[in-house]
């Protein structure tokens, strides 16, 4: 069995696109034509060299050694925070910009929650001289100040999602409509392996590229290239489809994914899809969704704002339901003390989506010999004032 997208842009039960007809033309001309553009050994180079020169990869594997010795494991984290813009959503935006560019596009518009995405889509913009429009809940923006002025100076439009919750989710359907709107020289750099087909597998594709470092540094390091675990947070999934990718379809390596219980998963502020969600159809896949009993969306909580998503990636919701991937639900607390403590034990201050990955060897335990990869998607900068009020720093 395969937990890759098959050709119709399933991953078992969940994917498709389920689209509106104004977008059909988009989003077709996409499916048809992604897989070959990446083939073309022009845009391999052209990646590949940005990759290099401009994000920074390959990003370093680096053994937490008393992080490790802490919990009774061998600890290796992929430190997708030292990416260009600080986290791993560049790698994907560097992607999408050289395919938009590819299909004539010349005008982009993006959603972002936690604003890191948003960053990473202005930051790529800039450099290929394009128009950026990037959609962000009222709230997200209150809360992520620095990541919105980032996107200013390089010159984005950022318009707030006034509707609904104010957050992830409304900043999605803003940027739908405002594609449905210009569907001739727009292109939508969608931000997670969320979406219509063929949007989760190229994401995932993009992201891969970590998921393929890790094997060749593990390799360098344990002298093999599988891991027993790896372990990203989940929210649309991204980061995690990244580290996932090469390790799918090996069953002998452990998937775990970590979620946002928010306040506790019993409490109506969560945002812990697994847990919460039924299937269900959101911003045109398929998928696990958090929603009431007549198929209206709940409103999703976490401290992390790139975690407050409604839903997961339809690859998850597959991992999920295969029991293929281990799902893990943490709480604002645990993932704030997590955050804190790899500042203090390993001088490296993560993201507080990250946070929640780092939070699970306080309950899960692993073997001494257990080599377990976290993918330590972004950095707490961006994070500081949540820092600071939380413990009154």
């Amino acid at each position: 069995m395969s937990y890759q997208v098959n050709e119709k842009g399933y991953y078992g039960d969940f994917g498709g696109a389920f689209i509106p007809e104004m977008l059909y033309p988009n989003v077709e001309e996409l499916r048809s034509r992604y897989l070959d553009i990446m083939k073309e050994d022009s845009f391999q180079k052209e990646f590949r060299q940005l990759l290099k020169d401009y994000v920074g990869r390959p990003t370093p594997l680096y053994y937490a050694e008393r992080f490790s010795k802490k919990y009774g494991a061998k600890i290796y984290l992929k430190r997708e925070d030292l990416c260009h813009t600080g986290a791993h959503k560049v790698n994907n935006t560097v992607g999408q910009i050289l395919m938009a560019k590819r299909l004539g596009k010349n005008r982009i518009i993006a959603e972002t929650g936690a604003g890191q995405h948003g960053v990473a889509t202005a930051t790529v913009c800039a450099l290929m001289g394009l128009e950026c429009i990037v959609y962000m809940g009222e709230i997200d923006i209150e809360r992520q100040a620095p990541n919105v002025a980032r996107m200013k100076m390089l010159g984005a439009t950022v318009i707030p999602a006034k509707s609904g919750s104010r957050t992830l989710k409304d900043a999605t359907n803003e940027a739908i409509r405002d594609w449905i709107n210009n569907p001739e020289d727009t292109h939508y750099i969608i931000g997670s392996v969320v979406g219509p087909h063929p949007y989760p597998d190229m994401v995932a594709r993009f992201q891969s590229v970590i998921s393929e470092e890790v094997k060749l540094q593990l390799k360098e390091k344990e002298g093999r290239e599988n891991p027993d675990y790896v372990v990203a947070c989940v929210g649309g999934g991204s980061n995690a489809a990244g580290i996932y990718y090469h390790y799918l379809d090996h069953e002998e390596v452990g998937i775990i994914a970590v979620e946002a219980a928010g306040e506790g998963i019993a409490t109506g502020k969560s945002a812990a899809t697994s847990a919460l969600g039924k299937e269900g159809i959101i911003h045109g896949s398929k998928t696990l969704l958090m929603q009431t009993d007549d198929g209206q969306i709940t409103e999703p909580y976490s401290i992390s704002a790139g975690l407050d998503y409604p839903g997961v990636g339809p690859m998850h919701a597959n991992l999920f339901k295969t029991g293929r991937g281990e799902f893990i639900s943490i709480t604002d607390k645990e993932a704030m003390a997590a955050g804190l403590l790899l500042s203090q034990l390993e001088g490296i201050i993560p993201a507080i989506e990250t946070a929640h990955a780092l939070a699970i060897f306080e309950n899960r335990k692993f073997k001494e010999e257990d080599v377990v990869v976290i993918n330590l998607s972004g950095r707490g900068d961006k994070d500081l004032n949540t820092y600071i009020d939380y413990f009154n720093l």
